[in-house]
C-alpha cells in the first residue's frame, strides 16, 4: 500500500499529445508486442515445466523464492478455485477444509500462517467459524465505508495527498492543512485508528524513528518540537501534531500549558517524571481503557502531560493549538480555519520541507 499511494500520477487529460505519446527512458520493448513475423505454433519453443510452475501464481512466487516449498503451504490457486492445473506437481497443499473455509470468504492468509498482517483492513474474516466469521463481516464493511471519506486514510478520495512528505509501513506524515507555524507537521497512522495509544505494538518503533528524525530537523533550525494529541470519542482517524517552537520559548511551553489548564479547571497529571518519553507512551498505552477521552502533550524535555475528559466535560478541540499559539503571539492563528493556503502554496510548502527533511527522513 505504501507503494501504491507513493506515486503521483498525472492524469492523460492534462497532458499534451507529445508528453503522452513520449517514449519514458531505459524503456525496454514490451513482452507483449505482436512478433514482426507470424511464427508456427508447432515452431515456437515451449517452456519447461519448472519455469511455469516456479511463475505460476504470485503467492507462490514469493514462497518459491524463499524456499518455502515442504508441502506444508497451502495452494492458493486450488483454495481459491477448487482445482490446480499442476496437480501432484504441486509444491503447495491442496487441502478440501481449506477450500470449503475459503468459500466462506475466510482469510487466506488467515488459513495459511494463522495471521493476516493486514488485520483491520482485511475484507475477509479472520475465524473459522461462521458465527464469528459473521460478527467479523459487518463491523469490517461498515469500517471500509467510513475511512473511504476520512480525510487521513490514504486510500480515500478525500485526502489531501499533495500534503503528504513521508510514508512508512504504520505511519505516514504530512504537513498540516492551515499550520499554525511553517513545519507543523501531522504523524498518522496509515491504518484508521481513533488515536495512536490504540496502534498495535509494532509501529510503535516508526514512530519513535519519525519523531527522532523530526526533532533532529527542527534543532537543525534551532527549534524543538512539542507533541500534542486530543482524543474524543468523536475521533475518527489520530494525528498526533508536532509543532515546532523556539528553543528560546521551550522552557516555557510547560508553564504555559499548566496555566491553560487551570484556567479550565483542571490539572495535568505527569506522565513519566523523569522524562523519558518511550517510557511515557507505554504508561499511556497501558493505561488507556478505550472508552474515555484525553488529552496529552509530549514537552520538548520528554515530559508527557496528560489530562483524562470526563464524559461530561466540555473539552476544546484546539486547545493544544490555542495554547501554542498564545506561547508564539500569534492568538489571530488558533483557529485552523483562518490560516488555509492556497493549493500551489501548500504545494510549494510541501516541496521546500522535504528538501530539508530528505536526510532525516527514516522512510528514505
Amino acid at each position: 500500500q505504501k507503494f501504491i499511494h507513493a506515486i503521483s500520477p498525472t492524469p492523460a487529460s492534462t497532458m499534451s499529445s507529445a508528453d503522452i505519446h513520449a517514449r519514458p527512458p531505459n524503456a525496454t520493448l514490451s513482452p507483449y508486442a505482436a512478433p514482426a513475423k507470424s511464427v508456427h505454433v508447432e515452431d515456437t519453443p515451449k517452456r519447461p515445466a519448472e519455469s511455469t510452475d516456479l511463475q505460476y501464481w504470485r503467492y507462490d512466487v514469493k514462497r518459491q523464492r524463499q524456499g518455502q516449498t515442504d508441502g506444508s503451504l497451502l495452494c492458493f490457486k486450488y483454495t481459491s478455485s477448487g482445482s490446480c492445473p499442476r496437480g501432484s506437481k504441486c509444491n503447495f497443499r491442496h487441502d478440501e477444509e481449506a477450500r470449503e473455509h475459503c468459500q466462506r470468504n475466510v482469510c487466506f492468509d488467515f488459513l495459511n500462517k494463522g495471521k493476516c498482517e493486514r488485520g483491520p483492513e482485511c475484507r475477509f474474516a479472520h475465524s473459522l467459524t461462521e458465527e464469528a466469521a459473521a460478527r467479523d463481516a459487518k463491523p469490517r464493511s461498515e469500517r471500509r465505508r467510513v475511512e473511504s471519506s476520512c480525510w487521513f486514510c490514504l486510500s480515500s478520495p478525500d485526502v489531501e495527498s499533495h500534503l503528504v512528505i513521508s510514508i512508512g509501513d504504520g505511519y505516514y506524515c504530512a504537513l498540516a492543512k492551515g499550520p499554525l507555524v511553517p513545519d507543523h507537521v501531522l504523524v498518522i497512522p496509515v491504518e484508521h485508528f481513533p488515536t495512536t495509544i490504540a496502534m498495535p505494538v509494532e509501529p510503535e518503533a516508526e514512530l519513535r524513528r519519525y519523531k527522532d528524525s523530526l526533532g533532529k530537523y527542527f534543532e537543525k533550525r534551532g527549534k524543538a518540537a512539542v507533541y500534542f494529541e486530543w482524543v474524543s470519542q468523536q475521533s475518527r482517524h489520530a494525528n498526533l501534531q508536532a509543532v515546532p517552537v523556539p528553543l528560546s520559548k521551550a522552557t516555557n511551553v510547560k508553564k504555559i500549558f499548566h496555566l491553560a489548564a487551570q484556567r479550565l479547571g483542571f490539572e495535568f497529571s505527569v506522565v513519566n517524571p523523569d522524562g523519558d518519553a518511550n517510557q511515557g507512551r507505554e504508561l499511556l498505552r497501558s493505561q488507556y481503557d478505550g472508552k474515555s477521552g484525553l488529552f496529552y502533550v509530549e514537552l520538548p524535555d520528554g515530559t508527557l502531560l496528560l489530562h483524562i475528559i470526563d464524559s461530561g466535560e466540555k473539552f476544546p478541540a484546539q486547545f493544544g493549538r490555542e495554547v501554542l499559539a498564545g506561547l508564539l503571539s500569534m492568538a489571530d492563528r488558533a483557529d485552523w480555519r483562518n490560516c488555509k493556503l492556497s493549493k500551489e502554496e501548500e504545494v510549494k510548502m510541501v516541496d521546500d520541507f522535504k528538501q530539508g527533511f530528505r536526510e532525516f527522513d527514516p522512510a528514505e
